[in-house]
């Protein structure tokens, strides 16, 4: 399960990159014999990373349109365009893949709530960011739900073993969604409003897939947007000092 590998690995999530060109090409610029094994080494496991990315982001992208348990070997193997010898050499079960789904979006996951938080001046601007993903996201929304919520629902009704790795995927969004709600002076309710929140635009998407009406999703987002402004607004009647 990811959080065993995770817990002998180190808390860091592995990072979804591969080394620079610019080390990559000093390798070469220096030859000579020392180098050239190593270059012959280093350039095999950039391969062999650049592979093992592909059939990770494929199956990600699979997983979300299809579904997990509906999603084969051969259906990732074909995406990528690789033999299944060679998918095996990178993965040896599909849980495996699963495992290196779920870190790949708790890493995007991450770095997208970094990026609100630089972006964002107030706790306000910052959970609009949040509410209009539903915008942003509409039309995949739309036609294959939310990524996070289906695929919990998912392994929650297979009781599968990595179903608690990937509640951490909604645990994220909460966490972060109650960090925004303390800032603007709402410690006491703070994680209910987060809670809430959550829970409305998961099922504005779930609404918004049996449906598919874009007018629908627009209301929603306008809602939560006047409801956010009610809670800064009731807030601020008690006259204590909270973000704008």
């Amino acid at each position: 399960m990811l959080s065993e590998r995770l817990q002998r690995e180190g808390t860091t999530l592995p990072p979804s990159g591969v080394p620079s060109a610019t080390d990559h090409d000093t390798s070469v610029a220096l030859g000579g014999s020392f180098f050239g094994r190593h270059l012959v080494n280093r350039s095999a496991s950039v391969k062999t990373k650049g592979t093992r990315d592909q059939i990770v982001a494929a199956a990600d992208e699979l997983f979300y349109q299809r579904g997990f348990e509906h999603t084969s070997f051969a259906d990732i193997a074909g995406e990528v365009g690789i033999s299944r010898g060679n998918f095996y050499h990178h993965f040896k079960s599909k849980d495996e893949i699963l495992d290196a789904v779920i870190a790949r979006r708790l890493d995007k996951t991450q770095v997208m709530l970094e990026r609100w938080e630089r972006n964002g001046e107030t706790p306000v601007e910052r959970i609009r960011s949040f509410v209009h993903i539903l915008i942003v996201n509409r039309t995949r929304i739309m036609r294959h739900g939310c990524p996070v919520g289906t695929l919990c629902g998912e392994l929650a009704k297979l009781n599968h073993p990595a179903q608690r790795d990937a509640n951490r995927l909604l645990t994220l969004f909460r966490s972060w969604l109650r960090r925004q709600f303390e800032q603007l002076g709402r410690e006491a309710d703070a994680d209910a409003l987060a809670l809430h929140l959550l829970a409305r635009s998961q099922g504005v998407a779930t609404l918004a897939n049996a449906f598919a009406e874009r007018g629908f999703v627009d209301a929603e987002v306008r809602q939560m947007d006047e409801w956010l402004q009610r809670c800064l607004e009731s807030h601020n009647a008690t006259g204590a000092p909270a973000a704008q």
